[in-house]
């Protein structure tokens, strides 16, 4: 019932779906065929105060349907690191070609050489959709140690996947964990906020 229900109420673009497609059956560490929903980044996006001058990390953006949202919303100041494995995402996202954005066509697990490198310190929010589910238990945790410590004591770590499976993990790195759902997505997405 959901999944047809939601044939009729998402907005996907069909060249946004192809892309994912294609990318889906290239790589397989691209985890889904079709791009996540405004319904998913709305919910997510609810919890970035855009109001000041932000640094964002977003692990695995896919095509930028987040990317180009933050774009639009960001303060002028306000900068995103996206990181990306798959080299047609990337394309895609460097096609944007705003000075806010750095692309980094490698491994999440090469984040905290990344901010270093990029000088930024501490950094305002983090946005993944990676699919942790995919990675091995030692290789999850490293990235969510990482993550917890590049973020400021205020920040917030956003994740959305297709389960729940993430909460025990992000227990171990993070005081609050908080999860919601959102059906109107393919597939339903779990969203995490961890602080």
């Amino acid at each position: 019932m959901i999944r047809y229900e939601c044939l009729h109420i998402y907005n996907i673009t069909s060249m946004g779906t192809v892309s994912y497609i294609k990318n889906f059956l290239k790589d397989p560490r691209v985890a889904s065929v079709t791009p996540t929903s405004r319904f998913t980044v709305e919910k997510v996006c609810k919890r970035i105060d855009f109001s000041n001058d932000i640094r964002i990390l977003e692990y695995g953006p896919g095509d930028g349907v987040f990317t180009r949202v933050l774009l639009d919303k960001m303060t002028p100041k306000s900068k995103i690191i996206a990181i990306e494995t798959n080299s047609g995402f990337v394309e895609e996202l460097e096609s944007m070609g705003s000075d806010r954005l750095i692309v980094k066509n490698t491994s999440v697990e090469q984040v905290d050489e990344i901010v270093k490198a990029e000088k930024w310190g501490e950094v305002d929010y983090i946005i993944s959709g990676i699919p942790f589910s995919f990675l091995e238990e030692t290789k999850r945790h490293d990235i969510l140690d990482k993550s917890a410590h590049l973020l400021k004591d205020e920040g917030i770590f956003l994740a959305y996947q297709t389960s729940a499976h993430l909460k025990p993990f992000l227990k171990q790195h993070f005081k609050s964990v908080r999860t919601t759902m959102e059906y109107r997505n393919i597939p339903p997405m779990c969203i995490y906020v961890a602080k």
